[in-house]
């Protein structure tokens, strides 16, 4: 039993990563006030000076992790300009930390529109409205584009801008870190050296 009340074995013995994210995530669904699919997202820029922001997990399965994003944003366009990034979802209810880092692909155009339709109306305006990361000149200007993309598009379907879609994380490197009595956590990390690799796993010091 964990200091959480949560039952949840010794994750050590595990040799699958994904699966025991799985796990985690669960858990952290149960526990987590507000967005347990909250992360950091780490990215760097041209001069390789780093960025982080917060982000939401969309989906993730044995090819990685997803997030939507628009990719003329800052995020966006550092990870074009490299297509590595790395995340941390850190869920301080459970005290837990995953580590993600590997390569990055875009997901692929259905992928894309099936999680956009998804979407509350307002959103998928706002993705048309919203020149994410530049300047805005007044909040009306922005309040303007809304009510303009809302008369464009009254009712029915609202198309995907093609410059908003998904990335996939495709790990290399996966760490759980799990809160231990005196500052003696447990830290196992998932190793391979490319992203169809088989896993290996190391215990870490903490």
């Amino acid at each position: 039993m964990s200091e959480t009340g949560l039952t949840t074995g010794d994750f050590t013995e595990e040799n699958e990563p994904f699966s025991l994210f799985g796990t985690w995530l669960k858990e952290a669904q149960t526990s987590e006030i507000n967005d347990p699919n909250a992360l950091a997202l780490a990215t760097v820029d041209a001069d390789g000076l780093p960025d982080v922001r917060m982000v939401l997990l969309k989906d993730f399965d044995q090819r990685g992790f997803v997030f939507y994003t628009n990719f003329e944003s800052h995020k966006g366009q550092e990870i074009l300009g490299n297509m590595k990034a790395a995340m941390c979802f850190h869920w301080k209810t459970l005290r837990r930390q995953v580590r993600v880092r590997g390569p990055v692909e875009i997901v692929s155009n259905e992928e894309a529109d099936e999680y956009y339709k998804t979407r509350a109306r307002g959103s998928r305006i706002g993705a048309w409205a919203s020149k994410q990361s530049r300047p805005l000149e007044s909040r009306f200007a922005l309040e303007k584009a809304v009510a303009e993309y809302t008369l464009k598009y009254p009712l029915g379907d609202i198309p995907r801008p093609a410059h908003w879609s998904g990335f996939r994380i495709k790990p290399t490197s996966i760490e759980f870190w799990k809160d231990g009595a005196f500052r003696l956590h447990d830290r196992i990390e998932f190793r391979r050296d490319d992203p169809e690799g088989n896993w290996s796993k190391v215990r870490m010091y903490p």
